[in-house]
Order: C-alpha cells, then sequence, then structure tokens
C-alpha cells in the first residue's frame, strides 16, 4: 500500500482514484467542491483541504483539473502542493496543455527538485471507473521508477512516448483534433438526417452498423437521441482543446483545415449558450431542425 494523492475528482479523477483504491492503495484527494472530497473519502480514502494538504502526505500527486491555468493553482496557488512537496516526489499531469507549456514545467518543477510526468488521459467515464483508460506519457525514467506500477493501475493502455515531456501533450491534442472533428461530422451528419425527415433512431442505427460510423457518432449520438446534454465532456472543451491544436499548428505554419472548421462550430455552439453542455450540444448551430426532445 502507497500513499498516493489525486487532485480533482471530476469525470476523470474520480474514477482514477476509485482505480486506486481498489488496488489497495490509501488515497488522499482534493477537489474544490468539498461535498466530493467528502464522499469519496467517506467511501475509502482521506479527503484533504487543499493541493498542499494532499502533498504533505504523498511522494506522488495526480493533478486531474482542466487546464494549464487550474494547474498552476493546483502547484503554485494559494495552498498549492509545490511549496511542501518533498525533494524526489513526483507530479502527474493529467490536463490537455499545450506542450511547451508542459516542457516548461518540467524544467521549473525539476529547479525545485521534483519529479514530473506528462500524462494526459483519454478514454471517458466509464473507461476511468473501470481502470481501463488510456495514459499518453512522457518524462524521465527517475519519475517512471518513483511511479512504479500506479500508471497501470489506472490505464489499461499506458504509452511511453519520450524521456522528458512535451510528447505526451502532442499525442493527446492530436487525439484530441480527431475527437473535434469526428464530434462535429457526427452532429452534421445527424442534423442532415433531421433536416431531410430520416427518423432518428432508425439513422443511427444504420450508421453505427455502416462503414461511416465512428467511435464519437457512437457514443454521442444517443445524448441527442435522448435529448440529454448532461456535460459529461462540455461544449467548451473542445473550443479550449481545439484551439491548443491550432495554436500548436500555427505556431510551424502547418495548416489544418478540418480541424479549423470544427473549431468554429464549437465557438458558434458556446457563443449560443451551449458552451457548458454535453459536447454534443455542438448540433444545435444547425438552423431548421428539430432535435428530438
Amino acid at each position: 500500500m502507497r500513499n498516493v494523492g489525486l487532485i480533482g475528482l471530476g469525470a476523470m479523477g474520480l474514477g482514477m482514484a476509485q482505480s486506486l483504491r481498489r488496488a489497495g492503495h490509501r488515497v488522499h484527494v482534493h477537489d474544490v467542491r468539498m461535498d466530493v472530497t467528502r464522499a469519496f473519502a467517506g467511501d475509502g480514502g482521506v479527503a484533504c483541504g487543499s493541493p498542499a494538504d494532499v502533498a504533505s502526505k504523498c511522494e506522488v500527486v495526480i493533478s486531474v483539473v482542466v487546464n494549464a491555468a487550474q494547474t498552476e493553482q493546483v502547484l503554485f496557488g494559494t495552498g498549492g502542493a509545490a511549496t511542501v512537496m518533498q525533494r524526489g516526489s513526483v507530479f502527474v499531469m493529467c490536463s490537455t496543455v499545450d506542450p511547451n507549456w508542459s516542457v516548461a514545467l518540467e524544467e521549473r518543477l525539476a529547479g525545485m527538485g521534483l519529479l514530473y510526468l506528462d500524462a494526459p488521459i483519454s478514454g471517458g467515464a466509464a473507461k476511468a471507473a473501470s481502470g481501463q483508460m488510456t495514459m499518453m506519457t512522457a518524462g524521465r525514467p527517475e519519475a517512471y521508477e518513483k511511479l512504479g506500477d500506479l500508471l497501470e493501475t489506472m490505464a489499461a493502455k499506458v504509452y511511453r512516448l519520450g524521456d522528458r515531456a512535451g510528447n505526451g501533450s502532442k499525442v493527446k491534442i492530436i487525439n484530441q483534433l480527431l475527437a473535434g472533428v469526428h464530434i462535429a461530422a457526427a452532429a452534421e451528419a445527424m442534423a442532415l438526417g433531421l433536416r431531410e425527415g430520416v427518423d432518428p433512431q432508425a439513422l443511427f442505427d444504420v450508421i453505427t452498423h455502416s462503414a461511416g460510423n465512428s467511435w464519437m457518432f457512437e457514443n454521442r449520438m444517443p445524448h441527442v437521441l435522448k435529448a440529454d446534454y448532461t456535460p459529461l465532456s462540455a461544449v467548451d472543451i473542445f473550443v479550449k482543446d481545439l484551439g491548443l491544436v491550432l495554436d500548436t499548428a500555427r505556431a510551424t505554419k502547418f495548416p489544418l483545415p478540418l480541424a479549423s472548421t470544427a473549431h468554429q462550430m464549437f465557438m458558434q455552439a458556446s457563443a449560443g449558450g451551449h458552451g457548458r453542455e454535453d459536447d454534443a450540444a455542438v448540433i444545435k448551430i444547425f438552423p431548421g431542425i428539430r432535435l428530438p426532445g
């Protein structure tokens, strides 16, 4: 049994914490929603009042927050983890961020005597809860050694993509390029079907058994069919993530026409008031259709 810290009990972080707990580790958790923190501890675990509280008890701290700004707060904000982490401890960063920012963070933490793993994640809440998600990791050999088998406890696939930070985040934003384009394309296809008077459930059944199917069509279009836009992954997540994709490509003048179009679609949905809805709500930008429900 090891003392492991995890900060951010959202859709993915909660499942990861549960996987660590099932494996017999003593899991110290913190979330800005203290009721969620206490609920996890009530089922077995340790509730902590701040990232610093987590870091003072654990030599491994896993951060599963939304973006780079929140990660900065976790480490260096009021009650941040970095100032109390013992030298040689490892910080595992699971957010989707600018790869250059991740490289800089590794250097910053190294200057404090801390190890760092660039480790974005993918798979969704269900796979995180069952320990079947994917981790795209990059970091120094010492960081992997310190972690032991903790990564494999949380994920079915742990890819090691380099001995320095950066490549984990690069692969993750490429994954997000595909995910965002596929969701946008799935919404466009369903919207066309609705506009043409095709029964949406029949369309879903046909497409999911035909060559045009995608994982995102099969996963997201049921949200549309049920008129359930509860945000498992919100529209604004893809405003952010596709923005990171485009920023990375722009730096080397690399054209991304499909990613650019998908980004504009999510931007339009967000501007229309749907930013905090499930990302399937991008279908709401299409005019002249009557959505289920």
